[in-house]
């Protein structure tokens, strides 16, 4: 520690810069943190969030000095991977086969600093100074946060196959045993006497997701922009209370014991049952396609000199190997013959829209989740 309180010390930014160093975190932002915490320690056992963001990219710093440097020298990689949490069980299996496969190849040992979390907290992370080579975020909108933030080129969409996009998933209505309040399409939210947990969409990425499906519910099927928002208003004066995000979601419908229906994804109540957690759930035959990103940090790869490894891994996720093992954890292949493969987990979509049949995700950012556009407007005629 005190190496740090060395650097919070030092007055001039450049030699700031000069003691952290290759570690390529903004010495500004750094130094803020660590005296945020230090004049915080002594009244309160909570870290700030913002300290939180420096403690892991901290760790992931000193993992890679301990090897000798970023990319661990002659015959070592390391890669650092950025991901939601619901993904750790596919990467736990993929990265060892890819890891055996790039020895076998290139006679080259590589590794893995792994990171997850909330896709929205793990991006604000990577564009703070998480130092992530590879991002794997919930939804693109993420991704093009990093890339305005200048750590990811224009054009990312092209670099890997399928336009970046690597698994899968749908929209998935969890109900309470045996359902009854009779739950099986996106309108039974609106009667009347039924109680919807979802996030918001305003701090929660997964939940923009789950508002979009609401919405496309509707323009996808013949209604025009009035009638979504009436019916969409209609779910949100069903919704009692607007948690943060879905982990927090997630709480307010199991251990709090609060509403009907739970707004959740197909990935998520899949996975749940391979760990013993049987939901009860409905999946919509309107739905919207939850399509999840993959990305090389251009700035970072070329800063740590992994440039080669990353692409190769990111190329490797799109194999039939790697796709099975996203598909064995509840996340639909977007290679067909895999998907064929799974073809009896995942249920066919009758009507299954995307984010660009709604008109792309800046125009959905502007037209939705802006200060002032429609999802305030139903929120202040919810009265929330």
């Amino acid at each position: 520690m005190a190496q740090w309180q060395a650097i919070a010390d030092e007055k001039n930014p450049a030699d700031q810069n000069r003691r952290l160093g290759s570690g390529g975190f903004r010495p500004g932002t750094l130094v803020r943190w660590w005296k945020e915490w230090l004049t915080n320690r002594g009244k309160s056992r909570r870290i700030p969030k913002s300290v939180s963001w420096f403690l892991v990219g901290l760790s992931l710093s000193a993992a890679i000095a301990a090897c000798g440097g970023p990319t661990g020298g002659g015959d070592n990689v390391q890669l650092t991977l950025v991901s939601y949490a619901v993904t750790r069980a596919a990467y736990e299996q993929i990265i060892p086969q890819f890891a055996q496969q790039w020895k076998e190849q290139h006679n080259q040992e590589v590794t893995f600093n792994q990171s997850y979390g909330g896709s929205g907290s793990q991006t604000r992370a990577v564009i703070d100074g998480l130092e992530a080579d590879i991002v794997a975020l919930a939804l693109a909108l993420d991704t093009q946060q990093i890339e305005k933030a200048g750590l990811i080129q224009p054009g990312w969409e092209q670099e890997a196959p399928n336009n970046a996009i690597v698994h899968k998933s749908v929209a998935a209505l969890v109900t309470r045993p045996g359902n009854p309040k009779g739950i099986n399409s996106w309108q039974d939210l609106a009667k009347d006497d039924v109680s919807v947990i979802t996030a918001n969409p305003k701090t929660s990425g997964g939940a923009r997701w789950n508002f979009l499906g609401l919405w496309g519910a509707i323009t996808q099927t013949g209604g025009n922009d009035t009638t979504a928002n009436e019916f969409t208003r209609q779910v949100f004066q069903n919704v009692p209370v607007l948690p943060r995000d879905a982990r927090e979601s997630s709480d307010v419908f199991f251990k709090q014991g609060q509403g009907d229906v739970l707004i959740n994804y197909e990935n998520e109540v899949i996975l749940a049952k391979q760990n013993g957690q049987e939901l009860p759930y409905v999946i919509p035959e309107v739905n919207i396609s939850i399509d999840n990103p993959i990305a090389v940090v251009d700035a970072n790869v070329d800063k740590h000199g992994t440039r080669e490894v990353a692409e190769a891994f990111v190329q490797y996720l799109f194999t039939p190997t790697a796709q099975r093992e996203f598909a064995k954890v509840g996340f639909r292949p977007v290679d067909p013959n895999v998907a064929a493969e799974f073809s009896s987990q995942f249920p066919a979509i009758r009507t299954l829209f995307t984010v660009a049949d709604l008109g792309g995700w800046d125009a959905l950012q502007t037209k939705f989740f802006d200060d002032g556009a429609i999802f305030d407007t139903i929120l202040s005629q919810v009265s929330r």
